[in-house]
């Protein structure tokens, strides 16, 4: 139901006279839909909250033959990052009077998830971790099924993507190590299948080379996207003979792993080994780790993407978009707060 208001149901017709827009445009705003100014958009999303408008979900659901649900796939929950997502990704949902059902999936193949579309028991699919282009993915896409690819893309695939530049948040750490002067770098890589970690390890060694730093086999491991993994690699790196000074991590949570794994060592950070990592979840502003880090704008990432899903759930031979967002570097007390370089 939409809620009341001084006794009454306020309509869409409501919100589209107090924002002085049709009633197309609201409906527009509603799906999500991207063909919209940014300036009526604002619009209508400040009359709606003004009358406390909200869709009633089951009477669209009904008249546009829709379930209003979409389906997000996560391969890893315990990873802070994915709540913070699905967090925004619901919240966005949420605003267009539709909800998220939620699969947490490691299946490589997603073909049970896949047919939750073909089934109808959810409108449209976001997937956040596919590493692979399947053949039931593949055969999903060339149905010109609602998938969109969220945070984790593919370069082998034409399909939509939202991602953020992992490559240039990367190249970034490279520049404010060496822009630092720290000597000794080490490198906590992600797992070897995984686009982002891929896309890192990139930029990162690929920067540090056109810098003439080119990294050091001996100060490199690899850990994957986890705690216990990374805090172990740290371990292993700081007895080494030539220990780094700073250690870039791939993700957050790998270099919380680092940081507990120094302490376990009686290390100090920042003061024996920096500690880098990238996304800024939540947990990286906390106290305990203060973690310098590339930022993804999980935000503006996840407001695209349902925005792009419900078009292609709208109009389902679109051409596919791929949407790459700009990283930005945060730095903490893990680096003992050295600016990034303005240069780079």
């Amino acid at each position: 139901m939409e809620p009341a208001m001084g006794g009454t149901l306020a309509t869409s017709r409501d919100v589209a006279r107090r924002a002085g827009v049709s009633q197309a445009t609201v409906s527009r705003v509603l799906q999500g839909n991207t063909n919209v100014s940014e300036g009526k958009r604002e619009l209508v999303e400040r009359a709606m909250a003004d009358l406390g408008y909200r869709p009633n979900a089951a009477a669209r659901a009904i008249r546009m033959e829709r379930t209003l649900s979409v389906g997000v796939v996560v391969a890893d929950i315990t990873n802070p990052f994915y709540p913070q997502l699905l967090e925004a990704v619901s919240q966005e949902l949420e605003r267009v009077g539709a909800h998220m059902v939620l699969w947490n999936s490691d299946e490589p193949g997603h073909a049970g998830v896949l047919e939750a579309v073909r089934r109808g028991s959810v409108d449209g699919l976001l997937f956040t971790t596919v590493s692979e282009l399947t053949e039931p993915l593949a055969e999903s896409l060339r149905r010109n099924e609602p998938v969109l690819l969220l945070h984790r893309g593919l370069d082998t695939i034409d399909c939509d993507q939202v991602t953020s530049d992992n490559e240039h948040g990367a190249r970034m750490v490279a520049d404010y190590l060496v822009g630092a002067g720290c000597e000794r770098i080490g490198y906590v890589q992600g797992p070897a299948r995984a686009g982002t970690a891929l896309h890192r390890d990139r930029g990162f060694r690929g920067r540090l080379a056109e810098l003439g730093r080119p990294q050091a086999e001996e100060r490199t491991r690899r850990a994957g996207f986890s705690h216990a993994e990374a805090r172990g690699a740290m371990r292993e790196l700081m007895q080494c003979p030539e220990p780094p000074t700073a250690v870039f991590c791939a993700n957050d949570l790998a270099a919380f792993g680092a940081i507990d794994g120094a302490l376990s060592l009686g290390l100090r950070v920042p003061e024996d080994v920096w500690v880098v990592g990238f996304d800024d979840t939540e947990m990286a502003s906390w106290d305990a780790y203060s973690l310098t880090t590339v930022r993804q704008p999980i935000d503006s990432m996840a407001r695209t993407a349902v925005r792009r899903l419900l078009e292609r759930i709208d109009v389902p031979d679109l051409n596919p978009v791929k949407r790459n967002f700009t990283c930005s570097f945060v730095v903490r007390g893990s680096s003992a707060h050295t600016p990034f370089p303005d240069s780079h």
